[in-house]
C-alpha cells in the first residue's frame, strides 16, 4: 500500500538523506521518497502498524523537533459542525510559527553580528587587551550557540557528518590556532546563509503551492431556505451549495438550479467561457462569471478536481529523478571523502614541515567546504520549481522522472483526433445502400448513443438536427478500434470501421470521398456510410515546425483512414503517418520508432492510447481526454492546445540544465578553494563562501531561473 505522511520542521538536506536512507531500510518498507520541498514522505509498505512510531524514532535519532504525521483525512459528518479544525488553519498556524522564528533567528544575528562590527572596531582603533577577543567571542557564541548544541546532539547520535559538526569543528580549531576574527566572521555569515536558503526555498515552495491551490476556504450551503457560509471541506455528496457571480466552484457537481457562464481556463486552459445550465457537469476551480448557479455535490473537496491537481503536483516531487539519486549517493561519499582529505592535509604535510598551524588551518578550510547542501537541497528544488512552472501552464507532471525524460526525447509521436485535431467531427456526407437516410441514421444512432466518442458525439448531434430519437439497444459491446455492436428492433446492427465489417464478410464500397467514414450494416447487409471531417487545432501546425525546428522527430499514428491521415499529416508537416491501427498495433510501431530516433515521447487522449502511453518513454495525455488515458501518462495537459507539449518540453530542458549548471557550479567553487587552500591562498572566507555562499547562489539561480521565469512569463501572457 501506498502511504504518504507530512514532515514538520526538517529544513537539513543532508538529515533529510539521513532520515530517508534509515527509513528505506526499515522492515517491511519497500520504497521510500522524502520530498524536503513539499514536506512529505512518500512510503509503499507492507503494512502500517507500528510504522509512525518507528518513523518518528528514527526522525528523533537525526534531528531532534523533527515530527512526522498522518495524513489529514477530510471526512466529515453530515452535521455540518463549526468546531472542526480544517486544513487551512493548520497550515496558517504552521506557517505563523515558522515567520516567528524567522524573526527570532533575525534578532539574534543581529545582535551576534553588532559584537562582531564592535570587536572588528576594537581591534583595529583600541589598545584594550582582551577587549576585541571577548567581544568576537560574544558574538561567536550569540550566533554559534545553536549550531555547537546541534553538532554535541549529532556527536550523541552518531551523525559526525553533518554541516552543524563540520562547521563547529572547524570554527572552534580557528579560535584554538588564534583566528578570532575568522571564527566569529564564518559562523555570522554561515547563518546568514543558512536564513536566506530557508527563506528562498520556503518562499519558492509557498508561491508554487499557492499558484496551484485554487480551493476556496468557504462555501455557500443550502438549509431548506437558508444559505450558511460553511469550510469548503465540510461539504460532502449530495449537499447543495450556492454559487454566485465572481464565485470559484468550491467541489465538482451537476447544476440543478440557473445559467451561467464560467471560466474554465484555470482548470483547462481554454479562455472562451462555456455556458452551463440545468443538468450540466461542472469542475471545481471555474469561476462562475454571470448568474446564481444551485449546484448538487458530486464529489468531496479532496476529491474534487482543485485537490486532485494539488494532490498530483505535491506526489510528482517524491518521483526522484537519477540525477536527483546519484547526487544523493554522491553526497554519502563526498562528504567523508573530504573529512579523510582534511585530517590528511593536517597531519601529513605537518609532519614532513612542522607548520601544524598552517596545515590545521588548511584543514579547517575543507571541514567548511566538504557540506554537500549546494548539491542536495538546489536538484529537488529546481524539479519541485519545475513541476509548479508545469501546473501554472495547466502541464500536470507526475513525477520527477518524467520531467527528466522528457528532456532526452528524440521523437514525438501523436494521436490524431483529440490530439491534432479539435475532435470535433462534422458530417459531411451520407451514403446510403438499400434503406432510405432516416433508417440508416436510426441505426447509426441506436450504436452510438452510449458512446463517449468524439465520433459518436458528432453522429448524434447530426441525427437530432434530423429530428432522429435514439431507439433503445440491447446487448451493446464496443470493439476497441473497430467500431460497436449492438442489437436494436431485433437487428444486429453494426456501425464503425471498414475491417468491422469486413470481419463480419460484409461487403462496403468505396467511397472516394476524403474523410473519416463510419459504415453501418444490420443483420449482415450494408446499410450506408457516413462521412465526418476533423479540422486540425489552431496551433497544431506551428507546433508540429516547433518540434521539428527543435529537432523531433514527429510522427501520427491513428485509427482513421489512410487518405483522411495523409490529408491531416501534409496540412500539419508531419514526416510519418501510420493509419488504419488498432489500439495494439500502435506499441509496435512505436518500438519501431524507438529503435530508429531514439526516446519517444507519446501524446494521445483516448481510452484506446492507455496500452501506448504506458509504453512510451514518456507519455503525455489530454486533459479532455479519457480517464484511463490520463491515469496511464506520465504528463497530462488540461488544456487542449498541442502548443502545451512544446511548453511541456521546454520546462523539463530549462530544469535538467539549471540542476546541471547547479552541480557543475557548486562542485567547480569547491574543488577550486580547495587547491588554492592547499596552496596558501585561501583562508576561511572562502571556504565559507565554497559552503553557504554556493548554496545560496545556486538555490537563487534555481529560483531565477526556473520558478520566476515561468511566472514572469504566465503572468505577460495573461
Amino acid at each position: 500500500m501506498k502511504v504518504i505522511y507530512h514532515i514538520e520542521n526538517l529544513d537539513c538536506p543532508h538529515c533529510a538523506g539521513v532520515i530517508e536512507q534509515k527509513i528505506q531500510k526499515l522492515e517491511g518498507v519497500q520504497s521510500a521518497s522524502l520530498s524536503l520541498p513539499t514536506r512529505k514522505l512518500h512510503l509503499e509498505v507492507k503494512s502500517t502498524e507500528g510504522l509512525l512510531k518507528r518513523i518518528q524514532a528514527i526522525a528523533d535519532s537525526v534531528e531532534e523537533g523533527v515530527v512526522f504525521h498522518e495524513k489529514e483525512e477530510h471526512s466529515h459528518e453530515h452535521s455540518h459542525t463549526h468546531d472542526h479544525c480544517s486544513c487551512h488553519d493548520h497550515s496558517h498556524g504552521h506557517e505563523h510559527h515558522a515567520e516567528k522564528k524567522e524573526r527570532a533567528e533575525v534578532i539574534q544575528l543581529a545582535a551576534g553580528a553588532f559584537l562582531f562590527v564592535l570587536g572588528l572596531l576594537a581591534e583595529h582603533l583600541l589598545e584594550v587587551p582582551y577587549l576585541p577577543n571577548a567581544l568576537l567571542l560574544a558574538a561567536y557564541l550569540i550566533m554559534g550557540w545553536e549550531v555547537l548544541y546541534s553538532s554535541v546532539k549529532s556527536i550523541a547520535k552518531g551523525q559526525i557528518f553533518d554541516e552543524n559538526f563540520l562547521m563547529s569543528i572547524a570554527s572552534i580549531g580557528a579560535l584554538c590556532v588564534g583566528h578570532w576574527e575568522e571564527a566569529a566572521g564564518v559562523m555570522l555569515f554561515f547563518r546568514i546563509g543558512e536564513l536566506f536558503e530557508h527563506i528562498a526555498v520556503e518562499r519558492s515552495r509557498r508561491s508554487v503551492m499557492e499558484a496551484i491551490d485554487m480551493r476556496p476556504e468557504t462555501a455557500q450551503l443550502i438549509r431548506g431556505e437558508a444559505v450558511e457560509t460553511v469550510p469548503a471541506e465540510e461539504i460532502i455528496v449530495g449537499d447543495i451549495i450556492l454559487v454566485r457571480a465572481g464565485d470559484r466552484l468550491p467541489v465538482d457537481g451537476i447544476v440543478r438550479k440557473g445559467e451561467s457562464s464560467l471560466d474554465t481556463s484555470a482548470m483547462t486552459g481554454e479562455s472562451v467561457p462555456v455556458s452551463v445550465r440545468t443538468g450540466d457537469a461542472v469542475m471545481s476551480g471555474c469561476i462562475n462569471l454571470s448568474g446564481v448557479l444551485e449546484v448538487e455535490a458530486t464529489a468531496a473537496l479532496h476529491d474534487s478536481m482543485v485537490s486532485r491537481i494539488l494532490e498530483s503536483v505535491e506526489n510528482a516531487a517524491a518521483g526522484k529523478p537519477k540525477i536527483d539519486r546519484f547526487i544523493t549517493r554522491f553526497a554519502r561519499i563526498y562528504t567523508p571523502a573530504v573529512v579523510i582529505a582534511a585530517i590528511l592535509t593536517a597531519i601529513l604535510p605537518s609532519i614532513i614541515t612542522g607548520d601544524w598551524s598552517k596545515w590545521i588551518y588548511t584543514a579547517l578550510n575543507f571541514l567548511m567546504i566538504s557540506c554537500p547542501c549546494a548539491l542536495v537541497l538546489s536538484v529537488p528544488l529546481a524539479f519541485f520549481s519545475g513541476i509548479g512552472a508545469g501546473s501554472r501552464k495547466d502541464i500536470l507532471f507526475k513525477d520527477g522522472i518524467s520531467l527528466e525524460a522528457l528532456a532526452r526525447i528524440k521523437a514525438v509521436v501523436m494521436d490524431k483526433t483529440g490530439t491534432l485535431t479539435n475532435g470535433s467531427f462534422s458530417v459531411k456526407n451520407v451514403h446510403t445502400a438499400g434503406c432510405s437516410e432516416t433508417e440508416f441514421l436510426a441505426a447509426c444512432v441506436a450504436c452510438e448513443q452510449n458512446s463517449t466518442h468524439p465520433i459518436a458525439k458528432s453522429i448524434l448531434r447530426y441525427a437530432e438536427e434530423k429530428g432522429i430519437s435514439p431507439e433503445t439497444a440491447s446487448e451493446v459491446r464496443e470493439i476497441a478500434g473497430k467500431g460497436i455492436a449492438c442489437i436494436s428492433r431485433g437487428k444486429q446492427l453494426l456501425c464503425g470501421s471498414r475491417k468491422l465489417l469486413e470481419e463480419q464478410g460484409i461487403t462496403v464500397p468505396v467511397i472516394g470521398e476524403t474523410g473519416t467514414h463510419v459504415h453501418t450494416a444490420a443483420d449482415g447487409y450494408y446499410l450506408g456510410t457516413l462521412v465526418l471531417s476533423d479540422l486540425p487545432k489552431e496551433h497544431a501546425a506551428s507546433a508540429v515546425r516547433e518540434m521539428c525546428g527543435k529537432g523531433l522527430y514527429t510522427v501520427m499514428l491513428t485509427g482513421d483512414s489512410p487518405e483522411h491521415a495523409k490529408e491531416i499529416a501534409d496540412e500539419l508537416g508531419i514526416a510519418e503517418t501510420h493509419a488504419g491501427l488498432l489500439p495494439i498495433e500502435k506499441p509496435e510501431y512505436m518500438q519501431k520508432i524507438r529503435q530508429e530516433h531514439g526516446s519517444v515521447l507519446f501524446v494521445g487522449d483516448g481510452i484506446n492510447d492507455a496500452p501506448v502511453l504506458s509504453g512510451a518513454d514518456v507519455g503525455a495525455a489530454m486533459g479532455s481526454g479519457a480517464d484511463a488515458a490520463m491515469e496511464a501518462a506520465d504528463v497530462v495537459f488540461l488544456t487542449s492546445d498541442p502548443q502545451a507539449i512544446l511548453q511541456s518540453i521546454d520546462i523539463a530542458e530549462r530544469v535538467n540544465l539549471t540542476a546541471r549548471v547547479s552541480i557543475i557550479f557548486a562542485l567547480a567553487v569547491k574543488f577550486l578553494i580547495m587547491l588554492l587552500g592547499f596552496a596558501g591562498f585561501a583562508n576561511m572566507w572562502l571556504s565559507i563562501f565554497a559552503d553557504t555562499g554556493v548554496t545560496m547562489l545556486c538555490v537563487l539561480y534555481v529560483i531565477a531561473n526556473v520558478h520566476l521565469h515561468y511566472r514572469k512569463e504566465k503572468n505577460r501572457n495573461e
